[in-house]
């Protein structure tokens, strides 16, 4: 994953640890307050949500413990590769698009990072710019030329 990746479950990690946890703990307390709790459905609420979050920060924990940060600023070359920032054109539509290649939990096209995993990352890893690649999409084979391989 990127170091950029890594941060930002550090920061997800530090919120559910330091405002979630300690916010649900005091919501089965005051649930607990109102008694019977059979037929008190904002304890059970407050419970299922306390499993919800400490899922979420096991899983998180366990990303981090496995996870390869690798440094992109420290990356060069002319082939992609996971980290590169890359410029596409489509063949048929002459759209342009620039995606930055991460790791899977990472992923955000929205942001214009896909996973390595993803069919457009298989497709351009390997290839360099001038190359003619085709991607398997939903929608059929789209051809993309690569304009631009970066390293932000």
């Amino acid at each position: 994953m990127t170091a950029e990746g890594y941060q930002a479950l550090d920061d997800e990690l530090r919120r559910l640890k330091s405002i979630e946890r300690p916010a649900v703990i005091a919501a089965i307390g005051e649930a607990r307050a109102h008694g019977d709790l059979s037929e008190n459905a904002e304890y059970h609420a407050a419970k299922e949500r306390q499993g919800w979050i400490e899922g979420q920060i096991a899983d998180i924990e366990d990303k981090m413990a496995r996870a390869q940060v690798i440094d992109v600023s420290k990356l060069s070359g002319n082939q992609v590769k996971f980290g590169a920032t890359v410029s596409l054109i489509d063949e048929d539509t002459e759209e342009e698009a620039r995606y930055q290649i991460v790791g899977e939990h990472e992923a955000d096209v929205k942001r214009g990072k896909v996973s390595i995993t993803s069919p457009v990352a298989r497709a351009i890893i390997g290839k360099e710019s001038g190359d003619v690649v085709e991607v398997n999409t939903p929608g059929g084979v789209k051809a993309y030329e690569i304009t631009k391989v970066e390293w932000v």
